[in-house]
């Protein structure tokens, strides 16, 4: 009979856990250049299907710094996955068409662009210097294989001798919060969260720069989805690791991360760091989505949801994609496209006669911020812009 899971359960060997843990940055000797870890300039992943082109991912922004936890967040088939797949080309489609570029820089010197480089290359860096977290560690294990060998077997496809990866092993798996025996059990006979972190003990295996972790808390219940957060916060402490973290789960990267990134329709609408983003969110979209998040405590009021529903990739809507569900929707939403922008800080005036205090490094993709304003935008359309904002927005 097998061994009751708990029992080689402990837990993570270091570090608090705490918010304050996540804000501590230590040196990180492996960077000696001031690029950026990871830039996503531009990108597209389309597919050409039957019915026409879908654009699942469209004109996506995002940096990432070295040692940073970020966040993307957003609803079910906002692109979050194909915005990953696309990072670390894990699937290439043969009706898939992407433009753009993704630009990664493990030592901050030296940049690469993952979109075009061959499948060769893109083997050496995964793994080594770009980690993936896949959504279901119980899909992601192979069920007949112990899980000391399938964390031996990412090692030696980089080089590392079987004899150096058979030894890393307990360390590895110690590091994660599981005991050394886990590495002589087969999958079936670990709990969902042991899995998880067994998943997270393989990705960490080679010490990489980037880790990509996409819903790793989903189908776990509320105390092991704390022990997964806690040790993501460890291993970014004690490995100097950035963290890219996709959850549609917002008090997931409350929890966690230090930047958010909202992404709506294939693109990214919104960036800023998570507790003025939360706080004081500037795009109507991040707003909507604040206000359908239950409060624990205080009186009982009705949760606001965003009227209407995600629109296809086959046939995004002309403007900006989220203004047939906007509350505060103007002429020009209907007809020009907003740029994802850095807001100029200090006290604003939004279209609802209210005023947001927005701190520096926040972009928004939003006419309610006239930086977001395409400069291709006629006068007509600025000033229809202006218009809405002094009026409070029409519907």
């Amino acid at each position: 009979m097998a061994t009751p899971p708990v029992t080689a359960e402990r837990a993570p060997t270091s570090g608090s856990g705490s918010r304050t843990a996540a804000l501590t940055r230590k040196p990180n000797p492996r960077v000696i250049g001031n690029l950026p870890l990871l830039q996503i300039k531009d990108l597209d992943v389309h597919f050409i299907t039957g019915r026409g082109t879908a654009r699942v991912v469209d004109k996506a922004n995002l940096t990432i710094q070295h040692n940073e936890i970020v966040g993307i967040a957003g609803e079910s088939g906002s692109g979050k996955t194909t915005l990953v797949e696309a990072i670390l080309q894990i699937i290439r489609f043969p009706n898939r068409v992407t433009h753009g570029q993704v630009l990664f820089s493990h030592d901050g010197k030296e940049q690469v662009d993952l979109m075009t480089i061959g499948d060769r290359r893109m083997r050496q860096l995964r793994g080594r210097h770009i980690a993936y977290v896949p959504q279901g560690s119980m899909n992601s294990l192979n069920p007949v294989a112990k899980i000391g060998d399938q964390i031996v077997d990412g090692m030696l496809d980089h080089g590392v001798s079987e004899r150096e990866a058979k030894a890393k092993v307990p360390s590895l798996l110690a590091r994660v919060g599981l005991d050394d025996r886990v590495s002589k059990l087969y999958p079936h006979e670990l709990s969902g969260g042991m899995k998880q972190r067994v998943i997270i003990a393989i990705a960490i295996a080679m010490e990489p720069a980037l880790i990509v972790a996409d819903e790793p808390t989903t189908a776990l219940d509320v105390n092991v989805q704390r022990l997964i957060l806690e040790t993501l916060l460890n291993l970014r402490d004690e490995l100097n690791v950035a963290i890219m973290i996709v959850s549609h789960d917002l008090p997931v990267h409350a929890q966690l991360v230090e930047r958010i990134g909202i992404m709506y329709a294939g693109q990214i609408v919104e960036t800023g760091d998570i507790r003025s983003t939360v706080k004081e969110s500037l795009h109507p979209y991040t707003n909507g989505l604040m206000r359908a998040i239950p409060a624990i405590g205080g009186s009982r009021e009705r949760l606001e949801g965003i009227g209407g529903a995600t629109p296809s990739p086959l046939a995004w809507p002309e403007g900006c994609r989220f203004h047939n569900r906007c509350p505060r929707v103007m002429d020009i939403c209907k007809g020009v496209m907003p740029i994802l922008a850095e807001v100029a800080p200090g006290t604003r005036e939004i279209a609802d006669g209210t005023t947001a205090e927005v701190i520096p490094d926040r972009l928004v993709a939003c006419h309610l911020y006239p930086e977001s304003t395409p400069s291709t935008a006629s006068a007509a359309e600025r000033g229809a812009s202006m218009a809405g904002i002094a009026q409070g927005g029409s519907r």
